[in-house]
């Protein structure tokens, strides 16, 4: 699980069957969290918006998070930060 800012959202008019009707968005991983990746498309469940800090499920723990086992899921934004403290 990653921490991210949501920066923008992806519209697309045709894709699997099993992702219609759900939400994509573009995720920038905190860099201390980024392990070299760049931003992330992740499914929204949850109705983050542009702007917010949310938590990122990935992998197999995406397509569980967000209930979905058998689409083709890779990152799932599975809750919004509030408030958080470095240590």
């Amino acid at each position: 699980m990653i921490i991210g800012k949501v920066t923008g959202s992806i519209f697309s008019t045709r894709k699997s069957e099993k992702l219609v009707g759900n939400k994509f968005m573009i995720v920038h991983p905190e860099e201390s969290m980024s392990s070299g990746r760049g931003d992330l498309v992740a499914i929204d469940i949850i109705g983050a918006g542009i702007g917010e800090k949310v938590l990122v499920a990935l992998g197999s723990a995406a397509r569980i998070g967000c209930d979905m086992p058998e689409a083709p899921v890779d990152a799932a934004i599975v809750g919004i930060i509030d408030e958080g403290q470095e240590v």
